[in-house]
């Protein structure tokens, strides 16, 4: 269990839920609000912002490496230094976006991409930082955020697990005590079967921290079954209307969307319980409504009961039907009418 603002994070309390706003609001001040209030009437407990600009990021060169290729890319055939430069949230920006969502209730932070985004952030007094996963090899930067001494949410998508014990290393030996990995698998949007998530418990016992989802799949059952594995965090891109487009409103949640996965995550969780064996408290009421062996025809005193006179049915007020080898061929100790419970006493 950790804190991270006014929220608690762990096994015992509801789902962490960040709302990933990235380059959706389209280069418009007034989207980027609306998704804010969006997400906190949707119930979000975090907004969470992407702090760098283009030429923090990358060069401006059209060609090699710095062109998208890959076939399945969503953003194949443009540029890393075009694609950033559209979906970045400007510094500017970044004020009155976190005071909206302090306004609604929700936590406000960012995901740093350099150390100068680490310093304007500590300006605005984050309560936590977010390490994407491209930047989690990174070291310098994590040191950098580590020093800070707020907690780190760090996704490890394409991480192996030396790199990621390089990561947290890192970060613990900069100063950083409160600490969460999100399994993640960085392909936009990610295949379901690439997530993984029977790594979550494995991650928290290796590394001793909180673990969480960073989920770019379609839909919400992952981050569902995620919660079922151990996460305590979810962390997904959201959106006003994917119908109205976004660099990531493809793999982005709408606001209905994200309500009902705040909900059926809390019901995933809450029905983990505890290892539990017999009735519980609201069953208590229903075993009598088992089955039972009951006599089913009038039996006078000294007849032998039979299969015609005694069945398994329900309620459950008489003996167990595993005893009904014990009872056929005994004799009735006293008339026994139709619809009696059988009991030992009731034979000879």
């Amino acid at each position: 269990m950790i804190q991270i603002g006014h929220i608690r994070v762990g096994l015992d309390s509801t789902p962490f839920f960040i709302a990933e706003m990235s380059g959706n609001h389209g280069g418009s001040l007034d989207r980027a609000l609306a998704i804010v209030d969006a997400m906190a009437e949707a119930g979000a407990h975090a907004l969470k912002l992407q702090t760098y600009t283009a030429d923090t990021m990358t060069l401006d060169i059209a060609e090699r490496e710095f062109l998208i290729t890959d076939a399945e890319n969503l953003w194949k055939g443009r540029t890393l230094y075009d694609l950033y430069h559209e979906a970045h949230t400007p510094c500017a920006w970044h004020k009155p976006l976190f005071e909206r969502a302090r306004s609604r209730g929700m936590l406000a932070f960012s995901t740093p991409f350099d150390a100068t985004a680490v310093d304007f952030l500590e300006t605005l007094d984050v309560p936590c930082y977010k390490v994407a996963s491209f930047e989690n090899v990174d070291l310098p930067l994590i040191r950098k955020v580590a020093a800070t001494g707020k907690p780190i949410i760090m996704s490890t998508g394409m991480a192996t697990l030396r790199e990621i014990g390089e990561a947290v290393e890192a970060a613990r030996d900069a100063g950083c005590r409160d600490l969460v990995l999100l399994k993640c698998t960085s392909s936009y949007p990610a295949p379901p079967e690439e997530s993984h998530l029977r790594t979550l418990p494995h991650m928290r016992e290796a590394f001793g921290c909180e673990v969480g989802l960073s989920d770019h799949t379609l839909g919400i059952g992952a981050a569902i079954a995620a919660v079922a594995m151990g996460a305590t965090v979810i962390e997904k891109h959201v959106t006003l209307s994917r119908a109205e487009g976004g660099v990531d409103s493809a793999f982005s949640l709408e606001p209905a969307e994200v309500r009902q996965l705040m909900a059926e995550c809390e019901r995933a969780r809450a029905s983990l319980g505890a290892v539990h064996y017999g009735p519980g408290e609201r069953e208590a009421d229903s075993v009598k409504f088992r089955r039972s062996l009951y006599v089913v025809e009038d039996v006078a005193a000294g007849e032998r009961l039979t299969a015609a006179t005694v069945r398994a049915i329900r309620p459950g007020l008489g003996l167990l039907p595993g005893h009904l080898p014990q009872v056929l061929g005994r004799r009735a100790a006293r008339d026994i009418p139709r619809g009696t419970p059988v009991s030992w006493d009731l034979l000879d």
